[in-house]
Protein backbone atom coordinates (compact mmCIF):
# COMPACT_ATOMS: atom_id res chain seq x y z
CA UNK A 1 0.00 0.00 0.00
CA UNK A 2 1.32 3.24 -1.05
CA UNK A 3 1.55 6.26 1.46
CA UNK A 4 -1.03 8.51 -0.54
CA UNK A 5 -3.55 5.46 -0.68
CA UNK A 6 -3.96 6.04 3.87
CA UNK A 7 -5.11 9.39 3.22
CA UNK A 8 -8.26 10.80 2.59
CA UNK A 9 -9.57 9.58 -0.88
CA UNK A 10 -10.46 13.55 -1.61
CA UNK A 11 -7.75 15.00 -0.07
CA UNK A 12 -4.91 17.63 -1.27
CA UNK A 13 -1.64 17.44 -1.71
CA UNK A 14 -1.14 20.35 0.95
CA UNK A 15 -3.48 17.87 3.12
CA UNK A 16 -0.84 15.06 2.22
CA UNK A 17 1.75 17.38 3.39
CA UNK A 18 0.53 18.38 6.48
CA UNK A 19 -0.19 14.59 7.44
CA UNK A 20 3.44 14.10 6.72
CA UNK A 21 5.53 16.98 6.61
CA UNK A 22 9.17 17.88 6.98
CA UNK A 23 10.78 20.02 9.97
CA UNK A 24 13.26 22.97 9.23
CA UNK A 25 16.77 22.47 10.10
CA UNK A 26 15.67 24.61 13.03
CA UNK A 27 13.17 22.77 13.95
CA UNK A 28 15.13 19.40 14.16
CA UNK A 29 17.75 21.41 15.94
CA UNK A 30 15.60 22.62 18.91
CA UNK A 31 14.03 18.61 19.11
CA UNK A 32 18.16 17.61 19.18
CA UNK A 33 17.91 19.54 22.75
CA UNK A 34 15.69 17.18 24.31
CA UNK A 35 16.35 14.01 22.36
CA UNK A 36 19.06 11.47 21.82
CA UNK A 37 20.84 10.45 18.60
CA UNK A 38 20.60 6.59 18.14
CA UNK A 39 21.60 4.62 14.89
CA UNK A 40 19.93 1.35 13.86
CA UNK A 41 20.85 -0.96 10.96
CA UNK A 42 19.17 -2.07 8.22
CA UNK A 43 16.29 -4.13 8.38
CA UNK A 44 16.44 -3.49 12.50
CA UNK A 45 12.61 -2.91 14.37
CA UNK A 46 12.71 0.62 15.78
CA UNK A 47 9.20 -0.05 17.60
CA UNK A 48 6.66 -2.78 17.07
CA UNK A 49 2.41 -2.71 17.43
CA UNK A 50 1.73 -3.20 20.65
CA UNK A 51 4.82 -1.69 22.52
CA UNK A 52 4.15 0.40 25.58
CA UNK A 53 6.14 3.54 25.82
CA UNK A 54 7.46 3.95 21.91
CA UNK A 55 9.69 7.23 21.58
CA UNK A 56 9.43 9.86 19.35
CA UNK A 57 11.85 10.05 16.51
CA UNK A 58 13.24 12.12 13.92
CA UNK A 59 14.69 10.75 10.97
CA UNK A 60 18.04 12.46 10.18
CA UNK A 61 19.93 9.62 7.53
CA UNK A 62 18.20 6.83 6.42
CA UNK A 63 14.84 6.15 6.18
CA UNK A 64 11.90 4.56 8.57
CA UNK A 65 9.55 2.42 6.76
CA UNK A 66 5.83 2.51 8.60
CA UNK A 67 3.30 -0.52 8.13
CA UNK A 68 1.33 -1.94 9.76
CA UNK A 69 1.06 -5.61 11.01
CA UNK A 70 -1.83 -8.10 9.63
CA UNK A 71 -1.01 -11.89 10.38
CA UNK A 72 1.76 -12.67 8.29
CA UNK A 73 1.29 -9.48 5.97
CA UNK A 74 1.92 -6.07 6.05
CA UNK A 75 0.32 -2.50 4.72
CA UNK A 76 3.06 -0.41 3.97
CA UNK A 77 1.80 3.23 5.21
CA UNK A 78 4.93 5.60 4.38
CA UNK A 79 8.26 5.65 4.32
CA UNK A 80 9.90 8.50 6.76
CA UNK A 81 12.87 10.34 5.44
CA UNK A 82 15.52 12.78 6.37
CA UNK A 83 13.64 15.34 8.76
CA UNK A 84 10.27 13.01 8.77
CA UNK A 85 9.50 12.25 12.45
CA UNK A 86 7.16 9.20 13.34
CA UNK A 87 3.91 8.67 15.57
CA UNK A 88 0.23 9.71 15.80
CA UNK A 89 -2.16 10.72 18.50
CA UNK A 90 -1.06 7.75 20.74
CA UNK A 91 2.41 9.58 21.21
CA UNK A 92 0.52 11.89 23.52
CA UNK A 93 -2.33 9.35 25.26
CA UNK A 94 0.42 6.97 26.30
CA UNK A 95 -1.07 3.85 24.32
CA UNK A 96 0.38 1.27 22.66
CA UNK A 97 1.77 1.76 19.18
CA UNK A 98 -0.88 0.34 16.67
CA UNK A 99 2.15 0.49 13.94
CA UNK A 100 5.34 -1.28 13.59
CA UNK A 101 8.62 0.79 12.43
CA UNK A 102 11.59 -0.74 10.69
CA UNK A 103 14.63 0.75 9.25
CA UNK A 104 15.09 0.29 5.50
CA UNK A 105 18.77 0.85 5.65
CA UNK A 106 21.75 2.02 8.28
CA UNK A 107 19.61 4.95 9.76
CA UNK A 108 20.48 7.55 12.00
CA UNK A 109 17.40 8.66 14.21
CA UNK A 110 17.24 11.56 17.34
CA UNK A 111 14.83 9.51 19.88
CA UNK A 112 12.98 11.81 22.22
CA UNK A 113 11.41 10.32 25.21
CA UNK A 114 7.48 10.91 25.32
CA UNK A 115 7.87 13.07 28.54
CA UNK A 116 10.02 15.25 26.47
CA UNK A 117 8.01 15.15 23.39
CA UNK A 118 5.15 16.87 25.74
CA UNK A 119 7.16 19.42 26.96
CA UNK A 120 8.35 20.54 22.95
CA UNK A 121 4.45 20.43 22.21
CA UNK A 122 3.70 22.70 25.42
CA UNK A 123 6.46 24.78 25.16
CA UNK A 124 7.19 25.57 21.27
CA UNK A 125 3.98 26.78 19.63
CA UNK A 126 5.67 25.82 16.01
CA UNK A 127 6.15 22.62 16.46
CA UNK A 128 3.04 22.18 18.76
CA UNK A 129 1.09 23.10 15.93
CA UNK A 130 3.15 21.09 13.14
CA UNK A 131 3.05 17.80 15.53
CA UNK A 132 -0.45 18.01 16.62
CA UNK A 133 -1.66 18.68 13.23
CA UNK A 134 0.24 15.59 11.92
CA UNK A 135 -1.01 13.59 14.59
CA UNK A 136 -4.36 14.35 14.32
CA UNK A 137 -4.36 13.46 10.86
CA UNK A 138 -2.23 10.00 10.76
CA UNK A 139 -4.90 8.85 13.50
CA UNK A 140 -8.01 10.27 11.10
CA UNK A 141 -5.91 7.70 8.11
CA UNK A 142 -5.93 5.01 10.58
CA UNK A 143 -9.48 4.95 11.38
CA UNK A 144 -10.66 5.40 7.43
CA UNK A 145 -8.50 2.63 6.71
CA UNK A 146 -9.29 0.86 10.04
CA UNK A 147 -5.81 0.02 10.59
CA UNK A 148 -5.41 -0.86 14.48
CA UNK A 149 -4.38 -3.71 16.39
CA UNK A 150 -8.42 -4.97 17.13
CA UNK A 151 -10.52 -7.14 14.97
CA UNK A 152 -14.45 -7.57 16.39
CA UNK A 153 -16.41 -9.99 15.60
CA UNK A 154 -20.22 -9.42 16.32
CA UNK A 155 -23.74 -9.53 15.02
CA UNK A 156 -25.87 -6.82 14.52
CA UNK A 157 -28.74 -8.55 15.96
CA UNK A 158 -26.34 -8.15 19.46
CA UNK A 159 -26.74 -5.70 22.21
CA UNK A 160 -23.50 -6.17 23.23
CA UNK A 161 -21.68 -6.01 19.55
CA UNK A 162 -23.17 -2.04 19.40
CA UNK A 163 -21.75 -1.16 22.86
CA UNK A 164 -18.44 -2.46 22.03
CA UNK A 165 -18.50 -0.70 18.22
CA UNK A 166 -19.70 2.46 20.07
CA UNK A 167 -16.84 2.33 22.94
CA UNK A 168 -13.96 1.69 20.03
CA UNK A 169 -15.34 3.90 17.77
CA UNK A 170 -16.30 6.79 20.37
CA UNK A 171 -12.56 6.22 22.09
CA UNK A 172 -11.32 6.70 18.57
CA UNK A 173 -9.52 3.39 17.63
CA UNK A 174 -9.26 1.84 14.83
CA UNK A 175 -10.56 -1.88 14.37
CA UNK A 176 -11.55 -4.34 11.87
CA UNK A 177 -15.43 -5.34 11.80
CA UNK A 178 -15.97 -9.17 10.82
CA UNK A 179 -19.82 -9.87 10.91
CA UNK A 180 -20.86 -13.31 11.94
CA UNK A 181 -23.98 -13.37 9.60
CA UNK A 182 -22.29 -11.49 6.30
CA UNK A 183 -18.58 -11.79 6.27
CA UNK A 184 -17.16 -15.28 4.53
CA UNK A 185 -14.69 -16.81 6.19
CA UNK A 186 -15.81 -16.29 10.07
CA UNK A 187 -16.48 -19.76 10.81
CA UNK A 188 -12.94 -20.51 10.28
CA UNK A 189 -11.86 -17.38 12.27
CA UNK A 190 -13.76 -18.75 15.67
CA UNK A 191 -13.01 -22.25 14.91
CA UNK A 192 -9.31 -21.25 15.03
CA UNK A 193 -10.05 -19.55 18.82
CA UNK A 194 -11.97 -22.27 19.41
CA UNK A 195 -15.33 -20.35 19.64
CA UNK A 196 -18.90 -20.37 18.69
CA UNK A 197 -20.97 -17.76 17.21
CA UNK A 198 -22.59 -18.03 20.84
CA UNK A 199 -19.74 -16.28 22.57
CA UNK A 200 -19.69 -13.09 20.26
CA UNK A 201 -19.08 -10.25 20.47
CA UNK A 202 -15.42 -11.46 20.47
CA UNK A 203 -12.45 -8.64 20.46
CA UNK A 204 -9.06 -10.02 19.20
CA UNK A 205 -5.98 -7.93 20.34
CA UNK A 206 -3.00 -7.73 17.91
CA UNK A 207 -3.55 -11.71 16.88
CA UNK A 208 -2.35 -12.50 20.58
CA UNK A 209 -5.62 -12.76 22.76
CA UNK A 210 -9.32 -13.27 22.43
CA UNK A 211 -11.97 -12.04 24.66
CA UNK A 212 -15.40 -13.27 23.92
CA UNK A 213 -18.43 -11.21 25.55
CA UNK A 214 -15.58 -7.90 26.47
CA UNK A 215 -16.64 -5.20 28.46
CA UNK A 216 -15.61 -2.05 27.92
CA UNK A 217 -13.17 -2.44 30.97
CA UNK A 218 -11.91 -5.28 29.18
CA UNK A 219 -11.68 -3.89 26.09
CA UNK A 220 -9.73 -1.07 27.25
CA UNK A 221 -7.18 -3.17 29.65
CA UNK A 222 -6.64 -5.53 26.38
CA UNK A 223 -6.04 -2.48 23.96
CA UNK A 224 -3.78 -0.66 26.44
CA UNK A 225 -5.94 2.30 26.59
CA UNK A 226 -4.82 3.61 30.64
CA UNK A 227 -1.55 3.33 31.77
CA UNK A 228 -1.07 2.12 35.09
CA UNK A 229 -2.48 4.35 37.44
CA UNK A 230 -0.83 5.81 40.88
CA UNK A 231 -3.28 5.56 43.54
CA UNK A 232 -0.99 7.06 46.10
CA UNK A 233 -0.33 10.23 44.29
CA UNK A 234 -3.03 13.29 46.13
CA UNK A 235 -4.02 14.70 42.94
CA UNK A 236 -4.37 18.64 43.00
CA UNK A 237 -8.17 17.88 41.36
CA UNK A 238 -9.68 14.59 40.07
CA UNK A 239 -12.90 15.00 37.11
CA UNK A 240 -15.23 12.40 37.55
CA UNK A 241 -16.91 12.55 34.05
CA UNK A 242 -14.79 13.36 30.91
CA UNK A 243 -17.78 14.99 28.68
CA UNK A 244 -17.15 18.92 27.69
CA UNK A 245 -17.66 20.28 30.92
CA UNK A 246 -14.99 17.73 32.51
CA UNK A 247 -12.54 17.65 29.07
CA UNK A 248 -12.67 21.52 29.49
CA UNK A 249 -12.16 21.62 33.30
CA UNK A 250 -8.69 19.51 32.54
CA UNK A 251 -7.79 20.98 29.90
CA UNK A 252 -7.47 24.60 31.56
CA UNK A 253 -6.39 22.50 34.95
CA UNK A 254 -3.47 20.85 33.64
CA UNK A 255 -2.47 24.02 31.53
CA UNK A 256 -2.34 25.96 34.85
CA UNK A 257 0.30 23.58 36.33
CA UNK A 258 -2.43 21.16 38.80
CA UNK A 259 -2.32 17.67 39.05
CA UNK A 260 -5.37 16.79 37.10
CA UNK A 261 -6.79 12.79 37.03
CA UNK A 262 -10.33 12.43 34.73
CA UNK A 263 -11.67 9.35 35.25
CA UNK A 264 -14.51 8.15 32.48
CA UNK A 265 -16.86 5.40 32.54
CA UNK A 266 -17.42 5.02 28.97
CA UNK A 267 -15.66 7.18 26.49
CA UNK A 268 -15.10 10.86 26.08
CA UNK A 269 -17.42 13.22 25.32
CA UNK A 270 -20.27 12.52 27.17
CA UNK A 271 -23.93 12.71 25.81
CA UNK A 272 -22.32 15.10 23.35
CA UNK A 273 -20.52 12.54 21.79
CA UNK A 274 -22.88 10.88 20.34
CA UNK A 275 -24.20 13.55 18.34
CA UNK A 276 -23.90 13.41 14.73
CA UNK A 277 -22.77 17.03 14.17
CA UNK A 278 -22.80 20.29 16.47
CA UNK A 279 -23.66 23.47 14.62
CA UNK A 280 -24.13 25.95 16.80
CA UNK A 281 -20.75 25.76 18.85
CA UNK A 282 -18.77 29.07 18.75
CA UNK A 283 -16.24 28.82 15.95
CA UNK A 284 -17.69 26.01 14.03
CA UNK A 285 -19.58 27.45 11.26
CA UNK A 286 -20.01 24.45 9.49
CA UNK A 287 -20.39 22.16 12.16
CA UNK A 288 -18.66 19.56 13.97
CA UNK A 289 -19.52 16.13 14.93
CA UNK A 290 -19.88 15.78 19.04
CA UNK A 291 -16.93 12.92 18.58
CA UNK A 292 -14.64 15.03 17.00
CA UNK A 293 -14.75 17.57 18.99
CA UNK A 294 -14.37 15.36 22.50
CA UNK A 295 -11.49 13.45 20.87
CA UNK A 296 -9.87 17.29 20.28
CA UNK A 297 -10.08 18.33 23.74
CA UNK A 298 -9.24 14.90 24.70
CA UNK A 299 -6.18 15.58 22.66
CA UNK A 300 -5.55 18.87 24.08
CA UNK A 301 -6.11 17.48 27.33
CA UNK A 302 -3.18 14.95 27.38
CA UNK A 303 -0.98 17.42 25.57
CA UNK A 304 -1.32 19.75 29.00
CA UNK A 305 -0.48 16.52 31.28
CA UNK A 306 -3.99 15.75 32.51
CA UNK A 307 -4.19 11.57 32.86
CA UNK A 308 -7.07 10.10 31.44
CA UNK A 309 -7.92 7.04 32.80
CA UNK A 310 -11.05 5.43 30.31
CA UNK A 311 -13.18 2.85 31.72
CA UNK A 312 -12.69 3.30 34.72
CA UNK A 313 -16.20 4.41 36.42
CA UNK A 314 -16.30 6.11 39.69
CA UNK A 315 -19.04 4.77 42.15
CA UNK A 316 -18.59 6.19 45.44
CA UNK A 317 -17.29 9.69 47.07
CA UNK A 318 -15.84 9.35 50.37
CA UNK A 319 -16.95 12.63 51.64
CA UNK A 320 -16.15 12.04 55.86
CA UNK A 321 -12.40 12.28 55.07
CA UNK A 322 -9.64 14.94 53.51
CA UNK A 323 -8.36 14.81 50.85
CA UNK A 324 -11.65 13.22 49.46
CA UNK A 325 -11.70 9.72 48.31
CA UNK A 326 -13.41 9.11 45.39
CA UNK A 327 -13.79 4.75 45.03
CA UNK A 328 -13.18 3.22 41.41
CA UNK A 329 -15.55 0.79 39.39
CA UNK A 330 -12.56 -1.91 39.73
CA UNK A 331 -11.83 -1.68 43.75
CA UNK A 332 -8.94 1.11 43.58
CA UNK A 333 -9.22 4.56 45.73
CA UNK A 334 -7.82 8.19 44.08
CA UNK A 335 -7.18 11.07 46.46
CA UNK A 336 -7.54 14.57 45.97
CA UNK A 337 -7.60 17.92 47.29
CA UNK A 338 -10.66 19.13 45.04
CA UNK A 339 -12.94 17.26 42.87
CA UNK A 340 -15.23 18.13 39.90
CA UNK A 341 -18.46 16.48 39.13
CA UNK A 342 -19.35 16.15 35.52
CA UNK A 343 -20.79 13.04 34.87
CA UNK A 344 -23.76 14.69 32.68
CA UNK A 345 -26.86 12.70 32.22
CA UNK A 346 -28.45 10.42 30.12
CA UNK A 347 -31.26 9.70 28.30
CA UNK A 348 -34.48 8.76 30.18
CA UNK A 349 -35.58 5.26 29.30
CA UNK A 350 -39.36 4.93 27.66
CA UNK A 351 -42.02 3.50 29.94
CA UNK A 352 -42.36 0.70 27.87
CA UNK A 353 -42.81 -3.60 29.16
CA UNK A 354 -40.73 -4.85 26.52
CA UNK A 355 -37.95 -1.92 26.13
CA UNK A 356 -35.43 -4.02 27.31
CA UNK A 357 -35.60 -6.80 24.58
CA UNK A 358 -34.90 -3.96 22.16
CA UNK A 359 -32.05 -1.85 23.57
CA UNK A 360 -28.83 -2.33 21.78
CA UNK A 361 -30.58 -3.95 18.74
CA UNK A 362 -33.66 -1.54 17.86
CA UNK A 363 -33.61 1.04 20.47
CA UNK A 364 -30.36 3.29 20.39
CA UNK A 365 -29.45 6.01 22.45
CA UNK A 366 -27.65 8.20 20.08
CA UNK A 367 -27.02 8.92 16.12
CA UNK A 368 -24.01 8.01 15.11
CA UNK A 369 -22.85 6.25 11.80
CA UNK A 370 -22.61 3.06 14.04
CA UNK A 371 -26.01 2.86 14.73
CA UNK A 372 -27.16 4.80 11.05
CA UNK A 373 -25.51 1.54 9.61
CA UNK A 374 -28.02 -0.48 11.10
CA UNK A 375 -30.82 1.02 9.51
CA UNK A 376 -29.83 2.16 6.17
CA UNK A 377 -32.80 2.62 3.93
CA UNK A 378 -35.55 1.56 6.50
CA UNK A 379 -38.19 3.99 8.48
CA UNK A 380 -36.90 5.39 11.89
CA UNK A 381 -38.63 6.71 14.80
CA UNK A 382 -36.98 9.89 17.16
CA UNK A 383 -38.56 10.35 19.97
CA UNK A 384 -37.93 14.17 21.67
CA UNK A 385 -37.85 17.54 20.49
CA UNK A 386 -34.98 19.03 21.88
CA UNK A 387 -31.91 20.09 19.53
CA UNK A 388 -30.35 16.13 20.33
CA UNK A 389 -33.27 15.03 18.53
CA UNK A 390 -33.46 17.60 15.72
CA UNK A 391 -29.38 16.86 14.74
CA UNK A 392 -30.32 12.88 14.83
CA UNK A 393 -33.04 13.68 12.85
CA UNK A 394 -31.43 15.54 10.35
CA UNK A 395 -28.41 12.92 10.05
CA UNK A 396 -30.68 10.36 9.69
CA UNK A 397 -32.43 11.29 6.71
CA UNK A 398 -29.61 10.99 4.90
CA UNK A 399 -29.65 7.40 4.74
CA UNK A 400 -33.17 6.35 6.28
CA UNK A 401 -36.22 6.41 4.16
CA UNK A 402 -38.60 8.25 6.38
CA UNK A 403 -37.79 9.86 9.79
CA UNK A 404 -40.75 10.32 11.82
CA UNK A 405 -39.96 12.58 15.11
CA UNK A 406 -42.62 11.97 18.49
CA UNK A 407 -42.79 14.45 20.64
CA UNK A 408 -45.38 14.99 23.67
CA UNK A 409 -45.61 18.89 23.31
CA UNK A 410 -47.45 20.59 20.75
CA UNK A 411 -44.20 21.12 18.59
CA UNK A 412 -41.02 22.06 18.51
CA UNK A 413 -40.37 25.73 19.12
CA UNK A 414 -40.04 25.37 22.82
CA UNK A 415 -37.31 23.09 22.76
CA UNK A 416 -35.43 22.90 19.46
CA UNK A 417 -33.15 25.99 17.83
CA UNK A 418 -35.06 27.59 14.96
CA UNK A 419 -32.42 26.65 12.32
CA UNK A 420 -33.27 22.83 13.20
CA UNK A 421 -36.84 23.25 12.58
CA UNK A 422 -36.86 25.42 9.48
CA UNK A 423 -34.18 22.62 8.02
CA UNK A 424 -37.12 19.55 9.15
CA UNK A 425 -39.77 21.71 7.79
CA UNK A 426 -37.83 21.63 4.74
CA UNK A 427 -36.78 17.89 4.31
CA UNK A 428 -39.63 16.18 2.95
CA UNK A 429 -38.56 12.29 4.26
CA UNK A 430 -39.20 14.00 7.78
CA UNK A 431 -42.33 14.16 9.46
CA UNK A 432 -43.13 15.55 12.94
CA UNK A 433 -45.76 14.09 14.86
CA UNK A 434 -46.87 16.48 17.69
CA UNK A 435 -48.61 15.11 21.11
CA UNK A 436 -47.96 11.46 20.07
CA UNK A 437 -46.20 9.07 22.18
CA UNK A 438 -45.48 5.24 22.02
CA UNK A 439 -47.61 2.76 23.70
CA UNK A 440 -45.95 -0.39 22.60
CA UNK A 441 -43.76 -2.58 20.93
CA UNK A 442 -43.49 -5.88 19.00
CA UNK A 443 -41.33 -8.00 17.28
CA UNK A 444 -39.17 -11.70 18.20
CA UNK A 445 -35.33 -11.04 17.98
CA UNK A 446 -35.63 -7.42 17.01
CA UNK A 447 -37.97 -4.93 16.72
CA UNK A 448 -40.92 -5.25 14.26
CA UNK A 449 -43.89 -3.21 15.04
CA UNK A 450 -44.41 0.24 16.61
CA UNK A 451 -48.08 1.53 17.80
CA UNK A 452 -48.35 5.07 19.18
CA UNK A 453 -51.05 7.13 20.37
CA UNK A 454 -52.11 10.90 18.92
CA UNK A 455 -53.13 12.10 22.00
CA UNK A 456 -55.05 14.87 20.42
CA UNK A 457 -57.28 12.50 19.01
CA UNK A 458 -57.02 9.64 20.93
CA UNK A 459 -56.05 7.76 17.87
CA UNK A 460 -53.15 4.82 17.72
CA UNK A 461 -51.94 3.12 14.87
CA UNK A 462 -49.35 0.38 14.21
CA UNK A 463 -46.32 0.93 12.07
CA UNK A 464 -43.84 -1.62 10.59
CA UNK A 465 -40.77 0.24 11.62
CA UNK A 466 -37.99 -1.69 13.33
CA UNK A 467 -35.47 1.09 14.50
CA UNK A 468 -36.25 3.74 17.23
CA UNK A 469 -33.55 6.69 18.51
CA UNK A 470 -34.82 7.49 21.88
CA UNK A 471 -33.37 11.13 22.79
CA UNK A 472 -36.40 12.68 25.33
CA UNK A 473 -35.62 13.86 28.80
CA UNK A 474 -32.51 13.62 31.26
CA UNK A 475 -31.57 11.91 34.06
CA UNK A 476 -28.68 13.34 35.92
CA UNK A 477 -26.15 10.42 37.06
CA UNK A 478 -25.65 11.33 40.65
CA UNK A 479 -26.72 7.74 42.11
CA UNK A 480 -22.80 7.13 43.15
CA UNK A 481 -23.00 10.21 45.23
CA UNK A 482 -25.33 8.01 47.80
CA UNK A 483 -26.38 11.24 50.03
CA UNK A 484 -22.91 13.02 50.02
CA UNK A 485 -24.56 15.88 47.92
CA UNK A 486 -27.49 17.97 48.11
CA UNK A 487 -29.52 17.40 44.83
CA UNK A 488 -32.90 18.76 43.88
CA UNK A 489 -36.23 16.92 43.51
CA UNK A 490 -35.03 15.23 40.36
CA UNK A 491 -31.67 14.34 41.39
CA UNK A 492 -29.72 16.99 39.96
CA UNK A 493 -26.42 18.42 42.27
CA UNK A 494 -27.25 21.80 43.87
CA UNK A 495 -24.48 24.59 43.89
CA UNK A 496 -23.66 27.92 44.22
CA UNK A 497 -26.44 30.20 45.03
CA UNK A 498 -28.69 27.11 44.04
CA UNK A 499 -27.71 25.90 47.84
CA UNK A 500 -30.00 26.89 50.87
CA UNK A 501 -29.67 30.23 52.36
CA UNK A 502 -26.96 30.53 55.03
CA UNK A 503 -24.99 27.46 54.04
CA UNK A 504 -21.31 28.51 54.75
CA UNK A 505 -18.05 26.53 53.69
CA UNK A 506 -15.24 27.21 56.57
CA UNK A 507 -17.15 30.48 57.21
CA UNK A 508 -17.17 31.83 53.53
CA UNK A 509 -20.32 31.68 50.93
CA UNK A 510 -19.75 28.67 48.67
CA UNK A 511 -18.16 29.24 45.34
CA UNK A 512 -19.63 29.41 42.00
CA UNK A 513 -20.02 25.65 40.98
CA UNK A 514 -19.31 24.60 44.03
CA UNK A 515 -21.47 22.12 46.29
CA UNK A 516 -22.91 21.35 49.73
CA UNK A 517 -19.21 20.04 50.36
CA UNK A 518 -16.16 22.62 50.43
CA UNK A 519 -13.70 21.93 47.63
CA UNK A 520 -16.13 19.55 45.44
CA UNK A 521 -17.65 21.41 42.40
CA UNK A 522 -20.51 20.67 39.77
CA UNK A 523 -20.61 21.64 36.40
CA UNK A 524 -22.22 20.76 32.89
CA UNK A 525 -25.75 19.16 32.71
CA UNK A 526 -25.28 17.03 36.21
CA UNK A 527 -25.78 20.61 37.96
CA UNK A 528 -29.25 21.60 38.44
CA UNK A 529 -30.74 24.77 36.86
CA UNK A 530 -27.48 24.63 33.79
CA UNK A 531 -28.06 25.27 30.30
CA UNK A 532 -28.24 22.20 28.38
CA UNK A 533 -25.54 23.29 25.69
CA UNK A 534 -22.08 21.86 25.06
CA UNK A 535 -20.99 25.51 25.05
CA UNK A 536 -22.13 26.23 28.52
CA UNK A 537 -20.63 23.04 29.62
CA UNK A 538 -17.45 24.18 28.56
CA UNK A 539 -17.48 27.17 29.93
CA UNK A 540 -19.00 26.20 33.05
CA UNK A 541 -15.52 23.88 33.15
CA UNK A 542 -13.41 26.47 32.40
CA UNK A 543 -14.64 29.12 35.10
CA UNK A 544 -14.44 26.35 37.40
CA UNK A 545 -10.59 25.96 37.19
CA UNK A 546 -10.42 29.81 38.64
CA UNK A 547 -12.60 28.95 41.32
CA UNK A 548 -10.03 25.78 42.01
CA UNK A 549 -7.71 27.66 42.59
CA UNK A 550 -9.59 29.58 44.83
CA UNK A 551 -10.18 27.29 46.80
CA UNK A 552 -6.70 25.33 46.71
CA UNK A 553 -4.96 28.13 48.60
CA UNK A 554 -7.41 28.21 51.51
Amino acid sequence: MSAAEIDVPTASSSRRAQMFPKMSAAQVARCARVGKEVVVDEGAIVFEQGEENVPFFVVLEGSVEIVHPDGAREDLIVAHGPHEFTGEVSMLTERRSLLRGRATAKTRLLRIERPALRGLVQNDPELSELLLRAFILRRVGLLDEHFGDAVLVGSRHSAETLRAEEFLTRNGHPYRYVDVDADKGVQALLDGLHLGVADVPVLICRGEKAIKHPTNAEIAACLGFNASLDVRTVRDVVVVGAGPGGLAAAVYAASEGLNVLVVEVNSPGGQAGSSSKIENYLGFPTGISGQALAARAFTQAEKFGANIAIARGAVKLDCGVLPYEVLLDDGQTVHARAVVIATGAEYRKLDLPDLARFEGVSVYYGATFVEAQRCQAADVIVVGGGNSAGQAAMFLSKTSRHVHILVRSTGLAASMSRYLIRRIEETPNVTVHARTRIVSLRGHESLEEVTWIDDATGTTSTHPICHIFSMAGAKPNTEWLAGCLLLDAKGFILAGPDLPAGTKHRGRPPLLFETSLPHVFAVGDVRANSVKRVASAVGEGSVCVQLLHRALAE
